[in-house]
Order: C-alpha cells, then structure tokens, then sequence
C-alpha cells in the first residue's frame, strides 16, 4: 500500500477511505456529476448518519429510510435516491458474490489485471470507464498490482494526472481539473 490516501480533503473522510476498501468502493461509484471531493466525502456522510460503516448494514438496510438518509442535508450526492439505490445494490453484490469482503475482487484466485477489470465492471454501477479509473486507484495508489493491470486500466494506468487515480493533494487536484477542463475543450473544438 502507498500513502494515506488524500481525496476530500477532509481528514476523517480520508481515513475511512484508506481504511475501508468498500468506502473506496462507494466513493468510486458516486464519483459522477458532482465533484470528486463530494463524492468520496459520501461514505463518511454515510458511517455518520449509520453510526458505523458496514457492508451488510447498507445492503440490508430498508430501501426507502436509506434514501433518507442518503438525501439528508448535505445529501450524500446530488442525485440522493438513485445514488442510495445504486450503493445499496452494489453492496449487494459485494456481501452475495464476496461474502462482504470487497477486497476478494481483486485476491480471489490471484486474478491478473484483465480479471479485475471484469469484476469491476460486472459490479451494478461500474461500466467500463469507471471500473478502469478504480483498476488505476488501485494500482497507484493501494499497492493492488496484478498483472497486467496498467493496459487493463487503459490511459488510466500511464502516469499522466487525468483521473482520482493521480490525485494525492491539492496540486494534484488542480492537475486533473486541469486535464479534464483541456480534453473538454479539445472535444468541442473538434466538433
């Protein structure tokens, strides 16, 4: 494993994020249309509305009070109800395919990089972008290199700042902003 993971900004939200691999999960998954900051903060909203982070909690908890809890101001993502549809289904996958424990995903029968990818994006939530960019989270940042693990991330896995992959401070931050912002541009250029 690498350094303590540096995503919010905010120490406790960090620390469940470099504690739990599952919160690292959720915070992947709830990484779209809100900056990525909000979106790893997520699970720490979460444990503290729950009084704890727990898989089987989440995935047993009834549907309609943990969309509740996950739309409570400051809701947990800007799309709060189908955001807590998406964790708690996810969730499920990970206590019904891995027995809770969401680091099975890339250990279980010590997959190469290809296989994690397949199980990321066989995950509710994850496509084949989002399920790179935690392939890449991983590898450069938790120390989960199988091989072949950069080409099965893609772009994700070269050493340019272009995802939450790279993002180690606040520099790095403004790096990826930075990325995104210049491919946006580029992509409207060329329409």
């Amino acid at each position: 494993m690498t350094d303590t993971l540096w995503m919010t900004g905010d120490d406790a939200a960090d620390r469940l994020l470099d504690d739990d691999p599952f919160a690292l999960l959720v915070g992947m998954l709830l990484d779209q249309q809100v900056p990525m900051e909000t979106a790893f903060a997520g699970p720490a909203k979460i444990a503290d509305r729950m009084g704890g982070w727990d898989v089987h909690r989440i995935a047993e908890a009834d549907s309609e009070q943990f969309a509740a809890l996950c739309a409570t101001p400051p809701a947990v993502h800007r799309y709060p109800g189908s955001m807590a549809g998406r964790i708690q289904a996810v969730a499920r996958a990970v206590v019904d395919e891995y027995d809770g424990d969401v680091t099975r995903i890339w250990t279980d029968g010590d997959p190469d990089g290809p296989t994690v990818l397949r199980r990321l994006k066989a995950l509710p939530g994850f496509g084949d972008q989002k399920a790179r960019i935690f392939l890449a989270l991983l590898g450069k940042q938790r120390g989960v290199q199988p091989a072949g693990w950069r080409e099965a991330a893609g772009a994700y896995g070269d050493d340019a700042f272009r995802s939450i992959a790279d993002v180690r401070d606040a520099a790095s931050l403004g790096k990826v902003r930075e990325t995104k912002r210049a491919a946006k541009a580029a992509a409207k250029a060329a329409r």
